[in-house]
């Protein structure tokens, strides 16, 4: 396949992988494509590809043509499917979800079948069967939560968390990720930002003064293998990355195609927020802080309130929540060097000047 190993994959998780069998959930979207390919890479003997599409399926079985990657169709909403993929598993990564914002602001029941009693059927599954670590992606939507998407991943994280709590005993490990955007990942606004730049059209943002952080697919597996190598049950892991403002962003791609931009407001749509939110000040509070990443764990304290009647913790000033417009911020020049050498995008362009 040629494709490259994340260093994380390198250094930690190799070992771990080695004549494992794997199941992704979600395995035919953006990250389960991309953490599918990395795991052809590290020694595993199968790699279980869980969803419900299957073209998407067929896409990636004549895309990778590797026999260890077997396909299951099934809803995670089902759990006789999740228990028949999961039974026999060694690691879980739990990808399946709905995200489009919009949508899941119309059908919110929708959201809440999928990716919250989805979800406890892959973690409850996952403890039913002892998987040594389960790793559920999250989003920073789920935190200060103002729409249905990102109050069911909210949820999802506190399933998960429940099941770390209540079983401190069990073998399995349970972590949660949390990342924004992905830049190059399906739903992206790049691509839409490109065919806008290359048609010569107004480029339609819904405001110039929001930030977004700037995460690439490698970065969205590497935090993964961070979590499933370094957790402790009950665990959230945030990425630390830099942010721009979609201004920045448009410019860059303007500079990057040699194009001259002009930037049409059309203003926030359902749900969305003028910064992404990885921490908040509460979990920030209690937070482990490495050069690259962030570890919150869980608040470990019992159902015994009653000793919190006659005394409660000291109120410590809380840091700043961690978001995309407080981390560093990318320049014009810094944001075009880091999209131009993003695999995902020199391959876009590439087809677009063919």
């Amino acid at each position: 396949m040629g494709v490259k190993v994340s260093d994380t994959f390198n250094s930690q998780a190799h070992t771990n992988f080695l004549n494992s069998v794997v199941t992704v959930t979600g395995g035919t979207g953006s990250f389960g494509n991309t953490m599918v390919r990395h795991l052809l890479n590290s020694g595993v003997k199968e790699i279980r590809v869980f969803s419900r599409d299957e073209n998407k399926q067929d896409n990636l079985r004549n895309l990778i043509k590797d026999l260890r990657v077997k396909f299951f169709i099934g809803d995670t909403r089902d759990l006789v499917s999740v228990e028949n993929v999961i039974k026999g598993s060694d690691f879980v990564f739990h990808a399946a979800a709905l995200k489009q914002v919009p949508s899941c602001e119309f059908f919110p029941m929708e959201a809440a079948a999928t990716n919250v009693l989805g979800s406890d059927n892959v973690i409850s599954a996952s403890f039913k069967f002892e998987i040594k670590s389960l790793v559920c992606l999250s989003t920073d939507k789920a935190v200060y939560p103002i729409n249905a998407m990102g109050i069911t991943k909210a949820l999802m994280e506190k399933v998960a968390q429940s099941y770390a709590r209540n079983n401190p005993n069990s073998t399995t490990r349970i972590s949660v990720t949390r990342y924004g955007n992905v830049m190059m990942s399906r739903g992206s606004v790049i691509p839409m930002f490109v065919d806008q730049i290359m048609n010569g059209e107004k480029i339609t943002v819904t405001d110039e003064k929001m930030t977004r952080f700037m995460m690439s697919l490698s970065d969205s597996v590497d935090l993964v293998a961070h979590a499933f190598t370094n957790a402790n049950s009950g665990d959230l892991f945030v990425m630390k990355a830099p942010g721009c403002t979609v201004e920045i962003l448009v410019q860059a791609l303007g500079e990057i195609f040699k194009k001259k931009v002009e930037i049409r407001k059309i203003g926030i749509r359902h749900g969305e927020k003028m910064s992404e939110t990885l921490l908040s000040s509460e979990e920030r509070s209690r937070a482990n802080e490495t050069e690259k990443y962030y570890r919150s764990p869980i608040d470990s304290r019992n159902l015994d309130y009653q000793i919190y009647f006659e005394k409660g913790q000291e109120i410590i000033t809380p840091p700043e929540p961690y978001t995309s417009s407080n981390t560093n911020q990318l320049d014009l020049e810094g944001a075009v060097n880091l999209i131009s050498n993003l695999p995902e995008f020199i391959t876009y362009k590439n087809k677009i000047n063919s």
